[in-house]
Parts: C-alpha cells; sequence; structure tokens
C-alpha cells in the first residue's frame, strides 16, 4: 500500500539534493537508507538480549566459567 504526503517544493529539493550528494538515485532510497539503522540498532539490541539470557541460563545451570585466557597462554607456550 502506497500513502501521499506534501512536501514544500524547498524541502523536497533539498531531498533531492540530499540523495543526490549520497549517490542515490531517488528520494526513496534517502527516506530507506534513513530508517536503516534504527532497524539495525534494534536488530542489535534484540541479539544482546538473547545473549544475556543464554548468559544466565548457563550461569544457573553450570555456575561462573573460568577465564580461558590463561588456559589459551599454556597451549601456545607448549
Amino acid at each position: 500500500m502506497s500513502r501521499s504526503l506534501e512536501i514544500p517544493d524547498a524541502l523536497y529539493e533539498q531531498l533531492e539534493l540530499a540523495a543526490h550528494h549520497r549517490g542515490l538515485s531517488n528520494i526513496e532510497q534517502l527516506l530507506t537508507g534513513l530508517m536503516a539503522p534504527e532497524e539495525e540498532t534494534a536488530r542489535r539490541r534484540q541479539a544482546v538480549q538473547r545473549i544475556d539470557q543464554l548468559r544466565a541460563r548457563l550461569t544457573a545451570t553450570y555456575g561462573e566459567m573460568p577465564d580461558s585466557v590463561e588456559m589459551i597462554r599454556a597451549d601456545r607456550e607448549r
């Protein structure tokens, strides 16, 4: 479904110019690009929440995990 929006001529010209400066062919691409960072931020927040939930489940099941840095160093020294 498409929607119509009235935009003042001066603003439309600014949007066209901004799209052109970014190498885009139209205002629609410009507006889509402006929305992408918000969607990416939301996706990253969800990923962090899932990681935190997994960490909490693992800690509840197995307790605090030891730091593996010393084991890796010892392995490299062999």
